[in-house]
């Protein structure tokens, strides 16, 4: 016999065993002693007053033999060394785990990846922190896992109509990830323990017959008659295949450039752009928490904000309670910001994008470009930022406060990003609409939360691949592109996602759609 239970308790009776049970059974009017196991099945902070309580969500078990810890099983993978091939372009959170879903369909992916492995992509990222040098191939954005396995692994998603979210996260949780990210209610597993939970899926595609080809960059698809026949790689080899799941990522121009060369129909998309702005967290946790002083049984204290602006929305984005912002540009001649958090989140500093809704007129004064507009206002933007931070991975950056006022800041105390900073007027950077919306905004966000329009917060620039400038339409039903036959627009970089939970589950979708098609 078993209850389910929805209770607050202080903070420092969530994380105690012996604590709850006691709350619980006075909850529930019985002996402590009846009580032989409780499982918190879902965790959430409630920070609306100034005590603070957890919310919890448990299941009581009052039989020693009831309760039977479960452990997470991954899904049945076949062997498929000797099936027919898909190939799948990106190993990030998409290709990923459609290559894992093609495997149990009894599929055999051939991922092709154009930068390294999480060993070797390391010391790229080195690179480009202490020396300012840009691998194309092998950066916060290309390499094995893609940008999430650098985006600190938040797993939070409101893409829920879109599919199994339980699934994503319990695959997650089999390959390595904490089981609390089946519980809380905003889950990461932390930049830090990712790359390992990220090899381990690449060792489960190999080993059941699966390829995984690293520095092998697609440079053109073969097509005959609207139906793809394979790829060209950088090598000059060719890899055939009449059906390809194109799971590139937000970043990779080179693929939106080729398909507008070679007239595959693309359009251009609305997206984000903005600042990375950095505060001490016992700021925000003093701000968000109401309290002098976090104390031990509160994890840092994360924030949410939106606003309206002249009829456009101002938000945060990727927040990173106890993280950092890392240089995450993908060419030489760009500066890009993003940030990251390790698993404890236990870093001095908190960062989020806070970026303004652009829409399509936007790009007007690139609309030579076509379906590429928004491609060049944000590749402008990035080489502006470069240029003024002396033509170096250092950032524009600016106070808080001085940002609003239109002053330059007379110095910049050391922030979390490595290869440093360049005082500038930000304004500098952006359009005018896109200046005056994030001062406007950030004087709003001061009147929401106390404390946080603040000289001691730090504003980089530019936060600009919020998500992907372009769309590769697709039908609906059978996602093929819809003018090439056996061709998979899929995840972030297609335009059909915006995370690791929403960008894995249509990796999966576009998997289970080649099945279907290679089953009529």
């Amino acid at each position: 016999m078993s209850q389910e239970l929805l209770l607050q308790v202080a903070p420092e009776i969530a994380v105690n065993d012996q604590l709850l049970k006691d709350q619980v059974a006075k909850l529930i009017r019985v002996s402590k002693a009846d009580i032989k196991h409780i499982s918190i099945l879902k965790r959430s902070i409630d920070a609306r007053q100034k005590a603070i309580k957890i919310n919890l969500k448990v299941a009581i078990y009052f039989l020693e033999d009831e309760f039977i810890k479960e452990t997470i099983q991954l899904p049945e993978y076949k062997n498929v060394s000797n099936s027919p091939e898909v190939l799948v372009v990106g190993a990030g959170p998409a290709g990923l785990f459609a290559a894992l879903q093609l495997i149990e369909l009894g599929l055999k992916p051939i991922v092709i990846e154009r930068g390294k492995d999480v060993r070797g992509r390391r010391r790229d990222l080195k690179a480009i922190n202490l020396e300012h040098i840009v691998n194309e191939d092998s950066n916060y954005c290309f390499g094995e896992g893609g940008a999430g396995t650098y985006s600190d692994g938040k797993l939070y998603t409101r893409s829920k109509k879109r599919g199994d979210v339980t699934r994503i996260l319990e695959i997650l949780v089999g390959f390595g990830a904490s089981e609390d990210i089946l519980i809380e209610a905003h889950p990461h597993i932390g930049t830090n323990k990712l790359p390992k939970i990220i090899q381990d899926i690449r060792e489960k595609i190999i080993e059941m017959g699966g390829k995984v080809l690293f520095e092998t960059r697609l440079t053109d698809i073969i097509i005959k008659n609207n139906e793809v026949q394979g790829i060209v790689t950088q090598s000059g080899d060719t890899i055939l295949s009449n059906k390809i799941i194109l799971a590139t990522g937000h970043s990779a121009r080179d693929i939106f450039e080729l398909l507008n060369q070679k007239k595959i129909y693309i359009e251009a998309k609305p997206f984000a752009l903005g600042v990375r702005a950095e505060h001490p967290q016992s700021l925000i946790d003093s701000i968000q928490y109401s309290c002098d002083y976090r104390g031990e049984y509160l994890p840092p204290a994360p924030y949410s904000i939106v606003k309206q602006v002249g009829g456009r929305g101002i938000y945060s984005f990727c927040m990173c309670p106890g993280g950092v912002i890392a240089p995450c540009a993908t060419s030489p001649g760009e500066v890009v910001t993003n940030g990251w958090s390790p698993s404890k989140r236990d870093q001095p500093t908190a960062n989020s994008g806070i970026v303004v809704e652009l829409k399509i007129e936007d790009f007007a004064p690139y609309s030579k470009f076509g379906a590429l507009a928004g491609l060049e206002f944000q590749k402008n933007i990035e080489k502006k930022a470069w240029h003024l931070a002396g033509e170096t991975q250092k950032v524009p950056a600016q106070r808080l406060i001085d940002f609003t006022k239109s002053t330059i800041s007379s110095d910049i105390p050391k922030t979390s990003y490595v290869p440093g900073t360049t005082s500038v007027e930000l304004g500098s950077v952006f359009p005018e609409f896109l200046t005056q919306t994030l001062r406007e905004g950030f004087l709003e966000f001061g009147k929401s939360m106390k404390g946080y329009l603040s000289n001691e917060a730090i504003i980089h620039a530019p936060e600009s691949r919020t998500s992907s400038p372009v769309r590769i339409p697709r039908d609906a039903i059978t996602l093929e592109h819809l003018q090439i036959k056996g061709l998979y627009p899929c995840g972030e970089g297609a335009g059909f996602a915006g995370g690791i939970i929403s960008a894995a589950i249509d990796g999966e979708k576009c998997a289970m759609k080649v099945f279907e098609a290679l089953k009529s």
